[in-house]
């Protein structure tokens, strides 16, 4: 088959080249003394764990008006740290509300009394079991972040988290918890046809196995956070602050007068919403316009 060694040498090197592809990075186990946040990567058929360099250094001050979700999280997560009973908990709402930003805000506050977070994207869910086997036994408190969650009917990770939550078989360790964030506060689509399966039992409204079905999982979570949008003088309240400290920081001051308000207004028609991110994003052109103007 092969003319001369050389030839059986060059197709061992191009198989060798091609299963190298398909196996996992080789990387050594995560030290949680020097990481508090990592994520999970998949590599073919397996996957590992990558410590992230730089975590945002958002703090919990940081975040304005939503206090009670606030309030709510830091309970629950200081709960969790000192190993107390604690919950899964899913943060649900419209997008740019502050979620994700507000379990990272979390991370900095109680990294020093063993706080880390793994990030898993849902398609890798399947990998609960791999992540747990990588961090039972240890000494630190784990939140498993999924950002930006949702599913589709017959997708395999959906029973997984639900498998996880549920304290079955892929039970997740004492130490980790689940931080689920979302814009829907079932996880799931709702649509019209799910009102049709409702009955009544015994004079009483029972709801249809659709909608029992789409449940489960959300309740799984011991909390429900939600993030709404902004009525408009909360939204002028936040852009009154956020330009204010921007300001501060850059040492310069900015009053709050009728140019301001009207641009803030503009700029959220713009954006078609009122939060926290948009704000954010607004405070953020704003100043940097009076810093050009004066330089």
């Amino acid at each position: 088959m092969f003319e001369n060694d050389e030839d059986l040498k060059g197709q061992l090197r191009r198989v060798l080249a091609s299963v190298e592809q398909l196996l996992p990075q080789a990387v050594g186990e995560v030290d949680w003394s020097g990481t508090i946040a990592a994520n999970w990567r998949r590599h073919s058929f397996a996957g590992y764990l990558e410590p992230v360099d730089e975590v945002d250094p958002v703090q919990l001050d940081d975040l304005l008006g939503i206090d009670k979700q606030k309030r709510v999280l830091d309970e629950n997560t200081r709960q969790f740290v000192s190993g107390y009973p604690s919950n899964n908990v899913l943060l649900w709402g419209t997008r740019g509300t502050g979620k994700s930003t507000l379990v990272r805000a979390l991370l900095n506050t109680y990294a020093d009394r063993g706080l880390r977070v793994i990030q898993v994207d849902k398609d890798d869910l399947i990998y609960l079991p791999d992540i747990f086997s990588a961090i039972k036994g240890q000494e630190y408190h784990f939140i498993i972040l999924c950002d930006d969650l949702s599913f589709e009917a017959g997708e395999s990770s959906y029973k997984m988290l639900k498998s996880a939550l549920d304290g079955s078989v892929y039970a997740a360790p004492q130490n980790v918890r689940f931080y689920v964030t979302s814009n829907r506060r079932y996880l799931l689509p709702e649509y019209e046809t799910d009102n049709l399966g409702f009955k009544m039992v015994n004079n009483e409204l029972h709801a249809g196995e659709g909608v029992e079905e789409k449940s489960s999982l959300a309740d799984r979570f011991g909390l429900w956070v939600p993030f709404h949008l902004f009525t408009q003088d909360q939204y002028f309240e936040l852009v009154k602050q956020i330009t204010g400290r921007l300001a501060q920081e850059s040492g310069i001051s900015v009053e709050w007068n009728k140019e301001l308000r009207d641009a803030a207004l503009r700029w959220s028609h713009d954006k078609s919403k009122r939060c926290g991110r948009t704000a954010l994003q607004f405070s953020r052109y704003w100043v940097g316009q009076q810093l050009l103007k004066r330089s």
